[in-house]
């Protein structure tokens, strides 16, 4: 085993974690998407994740945008946004690392699930976010 083999993903993880509740609206989750550019937004009941909601759980509801959409509505909001909450689009079934766990396993579960974010979670708190791009901007230095 190499020492490359041992680096724990809280090397590269995501700490700055940009956060919803469940009593959220998806508006501003959409806001948060596009502000920081991010694919993933952790779903936390204080410090505790409670689910993940990504990017494409939200476009799978917007493509009904055209259709509901007013043609004077100039600020974006629709009415499919105010049809659905955080907790029914959001995954509820996570898988979790420590920070401890190591980049090779967490690019093993990556490479083998559906997954394309993982929460990071020690003692129950949740703190930090790796997801593929963070992997593969680790493996770009590597070169």
């Amino acid at each position: 085993m190499s020492v490359r083999d041992s680096i724990p993903v809280s090397t590269i993880m995501t700490k700055n974690i940009i956060s919803l509740n469940a009593t959220d609206g998806l508006e501003k989750a959409e806001h948060l998407f596009k502000k920081h550019r991010i694919r993933h937004i952790p779903v936390v009941k204080g410090e505790k994740i409670i689910g993940m909601l990504s990017l494409t759980d939200l476009l799978r509801i917007s493509f009904a945008d055209g259709a509901y959409r007013n043609e004077d509505d100039d600020d974006g909001d629709t009415i499919v946004y105010n049809m659905f909450t955080i907790p029914q689009l959001m995954a509820r079934s996570l898988e979790r690392v420590s920070p401890h766990t190591t980049i090779k396993e967490v690019a093993e579960i990556l490479a083998s699930k559906e997954y394309h974010a993982l929460p990071v979670v020690e003692d129950e708190k949740l703190v930090g976010i790796v997801t593929t791009t963070d992997l593969i901007k680790y493996l770009l230095d590597q070169y």
